[in-house]
């Protein structure tokens, strides 16, 4: 009876990723992918090391490969694109730039550069088409935060005031996928990670139970699903990238007596198969994560996940009007996966 068990396992196993296959779409040898922003159905930006940059403007029919012409050294690791035409990037490290086309990626155009050296931007995120944020690591334990009022042309430091408290020792935030910044109608949420994890609502911190305590550990990645009634945070070990312990949170937005928004954490839900990078909404239950150990699934919300592939992705990001996602890792690797 056990081993019809495990065979019954196995099949099912089998079963649900060869339901779920993701398609590779195009492929570079050499090239990290970490950025990818899809504004529609059609066009995809994605963007890595040795100042890549890739577009489809087809669906991912075709790509066009290009680097940044004088910055073909840098790590784009960060992008945002509005549509075929207008994308902002940002490179890690120092000096810290952020880069604007309008014109397909023919031209860039540099909108901010700062000279610090202990600089290291790690994303950007928009909340609508004119204001947005890039988070950067910490400075002098202050978080670095930049925002934009006007498309990314023009960039200011959020003051020092908005946070309530200065990050722990240890405290950074991970450039990993571009995605531990975001958004509801009425907070600024960021996840931070390293020696210390925490959840970091309108400049407000909070501890969470998320593996903690070294450089390679903490929350990597958080989404909020489109009703904003649930957040959800991965992360983990990049070191250990099977381990399943502490490498994902589920909170659900509660409502108190005094009409004040509460965040509640949801127990006895599953933890994906190993560290994850990335996190998305599909739905408000269809969700997908991603990481160098696989890829998992979740038609409920978050509280069972299914691991669909074995493929290494730092990134995935739905694709806008449809069931679907695109995901873009290693090797220049850029995938599609429909959940039709």
């Amino acid at each position: 009876m056990r081993i019809l068990k495990i065979v019954l396992l196995i099949f099912i196993a089998n079963h649900l990723m060869a339901q779920n296959s993701i398609k590779i779409l195009t492929e570079k040898k050499g090239v990290s992918i970490r950025g990818l922003s899809v504004p529609n159905a059609n066009v995809i930006w994605a963007s890595g090391s040795k100042g890549t940059i890739v577009k489809s403007i087809d669906g991912g029919a075709n790509f066009e490969w290009t680097q940044v012409k004088g910055y073909e050294n840098r790590d784009f690791r960060s992008i945002h694109a509005w549509d075929d035409k207008e994308a902002i990037i940002a490179a890690i490290a120092a000096p810290a730039l952020v880069l604007k086309t309008i014109d397909g990626g023919m031209n860039w155009n540099v909108v901010t550069e700062i000279l610090d050296s202990n600089m290291f931007l790690d994303a950007i995120h928009f909340k609508d088409a004119d204001n947005g944020w890039i988070v950067g690591d910490p400075i002098e334990n202050n978080i670095f935060l930049l925002y934009t009022k006007d498309r990314g042309q023009s960039w200011q430091e959020v003051g020092i005031d908005f946070f309530k408290t200065n990050v722990n020792e240890g405290e950074a935030f991970f450039a990993s996928s571009g995605t531990n910044i975001a958004h509801t109608k009425d907070a600024l949420m960021m996840v931070s990670g390293g020696l210390s994890s925490r959840l970091w609502i309108n400049g407000i911190p909070t501890n969470i139970p998320m593996i903690q305590g070294a450089k390679s550990t903490g929350a990597n990645s958080i989404a909020i699903a489109p009703d904003e009634n649930k957040m959800i945070i991965v992360g983990g070990d990049f070191t250990k990238d099977t381990l399943r312990k502490n490498n994902f949170l589920c909170l659900i937005k509660k409502v108190n007596k005094n009409n004040q928004t509460e965040w509640q954490l949801a127990n006895k839900y599953q933890n994906p198969n190993g560290y994850r990078s990335c996190v998305e909404f599909i739905d408000n239950n269809l969700v997908i994560t991603c990481g160098t150990s696989g890829v998992d699934i979740s038609k409920n919300g978050g509280q069972n996940w299914n691991l669909i592939s074995n493929q290494s992705f730092h990134v995935v990001q739905h694709q806008p009007n449809k069931k679907a996602v695109f995901l873009a890792g290693v090797g220049g690797r850029i995938g599609y996966l429909s959940l039709d």
